[in-house]
């Protein structure tokens, strides 16, 4: 692999390889193939999906790696995956940001940048509360970074782009290096006065496979 071309100095320390073929691992290939974000994908890209569903393997980059100052670990995992496309792979699954990628996309969203482009690694996802009126907004994929999420619930529907709006701040923020602390404020000018950090969760949170912070107000 060209040190050059993908960006990467290979396997970053604390990153396992992992091949499962069809034939040993079945299930545990089948639970990419089903529920929400893979219906998705069927639906918008049915072809890429029917090729997927018919590779006989895949390929499994994952692990943790300690608080290093730079996130060279980041970059040598886009490079390797990349270089993976480049030589027989198909599609990528990034499971942090519930997002299926094709090779031209991986290329244009993620592997493209050559400056930093954090938002493209995170999903800001929005869903309707009980009381039907207000909504739940927060992201996916900061762990990537070494950060939390973040969390804003009973947003109401006016107020919608001005949460979004500082979602894409933090995400910002936090993928440079920054670190917000407990009981922080919150100060935009487009929110209430008041807004306050508050750390929470854990890795196993099925919301956010990571902690993160929720931002409170009263």
């Amino acid at each position: 692999m060209s040190l050059t071309k993908y960006r990467s100095a290979g396997i970053p320390e604390g990153i396992e390889l992992m091949r499962y073929s069809r034939a040993s691992n079945l299930d545990f290939i089948e639970m990419f193939l089903e529920g929400y974000v893979w219906n998705e994908f069927k639906t918008r890209k049915p072809d890429l999906a029917a090729i997927v569903e018919a590779q006989p393997e895949c390929i499994v980059l994952s692990g943790t790696v300690s608080d290093p100052p730079m996130l060279n670990y980041l970059r040598d995992s886009i490079g390797l995956l990349t270089f993976f496309l480049d030589n027989g792979g198909k599609a990528i699954y990034d499971p942090q940001k519930l997002e299926w990628y094709s090779s031209q996309s991986w290329r244009e969203k993620v592997f493209g940048p050559t400056g930093p482009a954090p938002r493209q690694h995170v999903v800001i996802l929005l869903s309707e509360e009980d009381d039907g009126e207000t909504f739940w907004i927060h992201t996916r994929g900061m762990r990537k970074f070494g950060r939390p999420d973040i969390s804003v619930r009973h947003v109401q529907r006016t107020m919608q782009p001005a949460v979004i709006d500082l979602c894409n701040r933090l995400i910002e923020f936090q993928a440079l290096g920054a670190v917000i602390a407990e009981g922080e404020q919150i100060r935009m000018a487009s929110l209430p006065t008041g807004g306050v950090a508050h750390h929470g969760g854990d890795l196993d949170d099925p919301d956010f496979n990571n902690f993160h912070i929720e931002v409170c107000w009263g």
